[in-house]
Protein backbone atom coordinates (compact mmCIF):
# COMPACT_ATOMS: atom_id res chain seq x y z
CA UNK A 1 0.00 0.00 0.00
CA UNK A 2 2.66 2.18 1.08
CA UNK A 3 4.67 1.65 -2.33
CA UNK A 4 1.64 2.82 -4.38
CA UNK A 5 1.62 5.50 -2.77
CA UNK A 6 5.18 6.77 -3.30
CA UNK A 7 4.11 6.31 -7.04
CA UNK A 8 1.31 8.19 -6.81
CA UNK A 9 3.20 10.96 -5.23
CA UNK A 10 5.38 12.34 -7.62
CA UNK A 11 1.79 12.17 -10.36
CA UNK A 12 -0.32 14.40 -7.47
CA UNK A 13 2.24 17.10 -7.34
CA UNK A 14 3.06 17.29 -10.91
CA UNK A 15 -0.62 18.05 -11.61
CA UNK A 16 -0.80 20.66 -8.65
CA UNK A 17 2.04 22.06 -10.04
CA UNK A 18 0.32 22.24 -13.99
CA UNK A 19 -3.74 23.30 -12.76
CA UNK A 20 -1.98 26.52 -10.80
CA UNK A 21 -0.15 27.20 -14.38
CA UNK A 22 -3.19 26.97 -15.71
CA UNK A 23 -5.14 29.33 -14.03
CA UNK A 24 -2.43 31.68 -13.26
CA UNK A 25 -2.58 32.06 -17.50
CA UNK A 26 -4.87 34.57 -18.54
CA UNK A 27 -6.05 35.61 -22.54
CA UNK A 28 -4.82 38.18 -24.10
CA UNK A 29 -8.40 39.96 -25.18
CA UNK A 30 -10.07 40.27 -21.58
CA UNK A 31 -11.83 43.42 -21.76
CA UNK A 32 -14.06 44.98 -18.67
CA UNK A 33 -17.59 44.75 -18.06
CA UNK A 34 -19.87 47.91 -19.14
CA UNK A 35 -21.48 49.33 -16.22
CA UNK A 36 -25.13 47.92 -15.80
CA UNK A 37 -27.46 50.50 -16.91
CA UNK A 38 -29.57 51.62 -13.67
CA UNK A 39 -33.31 50.60 -12.97
CA UNK A 40 -36.24 51.72 -14.89
CA UNK A 41 -38.14 54.48 -12.69
CA UNK A 42 -40.82 53.01 -10.72
CA UNK A 43 -39.29 49.13 -10.34
CA UNK A 44 -37.26 49.79 -7.21
CA UNK A 45 -39.85 49.22 -4.64
CA UNK A 46 -38.78 51.70 -1.26
CA UNK A 47 -40.85 49.00 0.87
CA UNK A 48 -38.12 46.79 0.47
CA UNK A 49 -35.67 48.83 2.04
CA UNK A 50 -36.02 49.49 6.49
CA UNK A 51 -36.38 53.11 7.44
CA UNK A 52 -34.09 53.80 10.01
CA UNK A 53 -34.43 56.62 12.79
CA UNK A 54 -31.39 57.76 14.46
CA UNK A 55 -31.38 59.47 17.78
CA UNK A 56 -29.58 60.37 20.76
CA UNK A 57 -31.18 58.67 24.09
CA UNK A 58 -28.66 60.69 27.09
CA UNK A 59 -25.35 59.53 25.97
CA UNK A 60 -26.17 56.30 23.77
CA UNK A 61 -26.99 56.56 20.15
CA UNK A 62 -30.06 54.40 19.14
CA UNK A 63 -30.62 53.64 15.81
CA UNK A 64 -34.75 52.21 14.90
CA UNK A 65 -35.12 49.71 11.70
CA UNK A 66 -38.33 49.34 11.11
CA UNK A 67 -40.18 47.75 7.89
CA UNK A 68 -43.29 48.66 6.61
CA UNK A 69 -43.86 50.75 9.81
CA UNK A 70 -43.20 48.12 12.66
CA UNK A 71 -40.47 48.20 14.47
CA UNK A 72 -38.54 44.99 14.53
CA UNK A 73 -34.59 45.87 15.87
CA UNK A 74 -32.95 48.33 17.75
CA UNK A 75 -29.32 49.38 18.00
CA UNK A 76 -28.25 51.00 20.93
CA UNK A 77 -24.24 52.42 20.76
CA UNK A 78 -23.11 53.27 24.25
CA UNK A 79 -20.24 56.06 23.82
CA UNK A 80 -18.05 53.85 25.62
CA UNK A 81 -18.33 49.88 24.81
CA UNK A 82 -19.94 48.05 21.65
CA UNK A 83 -23.24 48.72 20.10
CA UNK A 84 -25.82 45.61 21.01
CA UNK A 85 -28.81 45.10 19.56
CA UNK A 86 -32.46 44.66 20.70
CA UNK A 87 -34.30 42.35 18.02
CA UNK A 88 -37.82 41.11 17.97
CA UNK A 89 -37.61 37.71 16.44
CA UNK A 90 -41.31 36.80 16.30
CA UNK A 91 -43.16 40.11 15.60
CA UNK A 92 -44.70 40.58 19.01
CA UNK A 93 -42.88 43.19 20.20
CA UNK A 94 -41.22 41.48 22.96
CA UNK A 95 -36.93 42.38 22.38
CA UNK A 96 -34.29 40.61 23.26
CA UNK A 97 -30.87 41.71 23.44
CA UNK A 98 -28.11 40.24 21.23
CA UNK A 99 -24.32 41.55 22.03
CA UNK A 100 -22.00 41.88 19.00
CA UNK A 101 -18.59 40.92 21.23
CA UNK A 102 -19.48 37.58 21.90
CA UNK A 103 -20.40 36.28 18.95
CA UNK A 104 -23.42 34.78 17.74
CA UNK A 105 -25.61 32.94 19.98
CA UNK A 106 -27.42 31.23 17.62
CA UNK A 107 -28.84 31.23 13.72
CA UNK A 108 -31.38 34.16 12.40
CA UNK A 109 -32.96 32.41 9.84
CA UNK A 110 -34.53 35.40 7.89
CA UNK A 111 -37.98 35.47 7.60
CA UNK A 112 -40.09 37.27 5.07
CA UNK A 113 -44.32 37.94 5.26
CA UNK A 114 -45.35 36.60 1.98
CA UNK A 115 -49.19 37.48 2.28
CA UNK A 116 -50.99 39.56 5.17
CA UNK A 117 -54.95 39.85 5.54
Amino acid sequence: MRCHLLRLLPILCCSAFALTAAAQQRPADLQPLPEPPPPPPGLADQALEPQVTIRKQGEDKVEEYRMNGRLYMIKVTPPHGTPYYLVDRKGTGSFLQEDTAVGDKGISVPMWVIHTF
